[in-house]
């Protein structure tokens, strides 16, 4: 059977030539990448209906188990069948075409609810598509579904919603993926879909994908855009995707990164995007790298010593890859003591979304939960927040306001102390465990919450930040490493996280959501 010949252009894939093969059928798609299921359907093995009946298949089957699924799209199979026939039609397919994908509930699409967790939004249907829904969709990827998530991302610790319940790690059950993105990691993990949509804005990309074993980015401020995702903290929110393997994300983080007009915080990345984020993609990358450990955020008093043995083992085949490790005299403490670091804003940032909802919006004003009991008692203490005047005082009373991140005096130092580190010490990157403790028992979410170090560098100081699979501890529990990098460095994080990716090899599925029909191999 002869290829499809491809020629890339514009962004876009023109199939100039689909030779006849097999009937097309089921194909095998627990830990499929995108490309391997591109490939698939451009050689007449598949069809972009049947991979995503499959993928809703598995939630039907699997889901249950989990709980990482809010909604089904009701449109993805005649997307899917919009998409074969461009194929057929040799049509020019965007990037991403046929890729089945998971959103988060806090993203905004025009065809399904987005409650954000909170039943106060359970019938809640925005007017139109976040950016990143929107450019997804424009790229040909179909969202099969929405995921679960911590009510209003209030929580790392775990995946709760008052709106649609508890997820559990797909890992071990009696654990939980932690938050606020805990139903797109655990979807994933289990192959609902091919990659999925998160947002991180303390903890909730980076933390979930480590608990289940994918690798998740949170990108520079100013980078990506969060128009249409409802925020939490607009100055230290971030979207982006989370995926199985570093090259999947690449393609993804292709489409996602760049300037939006209705994002301000765009415009300081606006020339710094690079061209193709795959490109840095080389299994030799760690070859002369130069890596710095935060020990601070390794040797402390709750780190469980088999996480930290893991570690150990990272920085050991970092070093066989190719890579120099030093150890970063950089006080941590210090700078996450400086005052003004972080300013209560969600009911002002709430504010602004639920006014982007028009007419149809079903609060004004987020306080009003507290009056109507609309809200579980996970979320009872972010919204109270341990204050008399709940939320804070009124946003149109805020005296002075609230500064944006890059009027932030505190965090701007901050930033430039790490990075003027980081350059005395001549190194590319930082590296730490993204969490120094195993996934917490589920009934336990909150007392045996630790170790969570996606916390303290990247969300005050604006930097970006990827994890990538190091292995697992007792009864199968992933463990992720974390590495950061200077202002825009994404490119120099996915080819780090690629060569060690493509060394070492960690990842595998989850047991127990095996695959459910047989095909042909890729």
């Amino acid at each position: 059977m002869k290829a499809a010949s491809r020629v890339y252009t514009s962004g876009l894939l023109l199939v100039s030539a689909c030779t006849g093969g097999p009937d097309p059928g089921p194909i095998p798609i627990v830990e499929a990448t995108i490309s391997a299921v591109q490939e698939a359907l451009l050689d007449g093995r598949t069809t972009c209906r049947s991979v995503v009946e499959q993928h809703l298949d598995r939630i039907a089957t699997f889901d249950y188990q989990i709980n990482a699924i809010t909604v089904l799209n009701p449109r993805a199979t005649e997307r899917a069948d919009s998409i074969d026939q461009a194929i057929a039609a040799r049509s020019d397919l965007g990037s991403l075409f046929c890729v089945p994908m998971l959103v988060k509930d806090n993203f905004d699409t025009h065809d399904m609810v987005t409650t954000g967790g909170s039943i106060a939004l359970i019938e809640s249907v925005p007017p139109d598509d976040a950016f990143m829904v929107r450019r997804i969709r424009e790229e040909g990827a179909i969202i099969v579904a929405k995921t679960n998530m911590a009510e209003w991302a209030f929580s790392p610790r775990q995946t709760v919603s008052s709106s649609f319940d508890t997820t559990r790690n797909a890992y071990a059950l009696d654990r939980v993926p932690a938050g606020s993105s805990g139903g797109t990691a655990s979807g994933i993990a289990a192959s609902f879909g091919l990659i999925g949509l998160g947002s991180d804005t303390g903890n909730s990309i980076r933390g979930p994908s480590s608990h289940l074993a994918l690798v998740g980015i949170r990108s520079t401020i100013g980078l990506t855009s969060r128009d249409g995702v409802i925020p939490l903290a607009f100055d230290r929110d971030i979207a982006g995707p989370m995926g199985r393997t570093v090259e999947d994300v690449a393609r993804v983080f292709n489409v996602l990164a760049g300037y939006d007009p209705a994002d301000p915080y765009t415009e300081d990345g606006r020339s710094r995007r690079e061209a193709d984020y795959t490109s840095f993609l080389n299994r030799e990358g760690l070859t002369g790298a130069r890596l710095a450990v935060l020990r601070e955020l390794v040797d402390t008093e709750d780190a469980d010593s088999a996480v930290i043995r893991v570690f150990h083992t990272a920085l050991e085949d970092l070093q066989t890859l190719g890579a120099q490790i030093i150890d970063l005299d950089f006080d941590l403490e210090s700078q996450l003591s400086r005052t003004g670091m972080f300013c209560r804003r969600f009911r002002y940032d709430m504010s602004q979304y639920l006014a982007s909802l028009g007419a149809n919006a079903p609060l004004g004003d987020v306080v009003e939960v507290l009056e109507t009991g609309q809200f579980s008692v996970h979320a009872e203490t972010g919204l109270r927040n341990g204050s008399e005047e709940p939320l804070g005082v009124h946003p149109a009373d805020r005296d002075p306001p609230c500064p944006g991140y890059f009027e932030n005096e505190a965090r701007q130092a901050y930033k430039s102390e790490l990075i003027a580190a980081m350059e005395d010490a001549g190194v590319e990157a930082v590296i730490y465990p993204s969490w120094t403790s195993p996934p917490a028992e589920i009934t336990r979410g909150y007392e045996e919450y630790r170790g969570d170090n996606s916390q303290r560098v990247a969300p005050a100081t604006g930097l970006p930040a990827i994890t990538v699979p190091m292995g697992y501890t007792y009864q199968d529990y992933p463990a992720g490493l974390q590495i950061l990098g200077r202002p825009y460095s994404e490119g120099a994080l996915f080819k780090l996280a690629y060569a060690y990716e493509q060394g070492t090899r960690h990842r595998h599925p989850p047991r127990g959501f095996s695959e459910l029909t047989s095909g042909g191999g890729y």
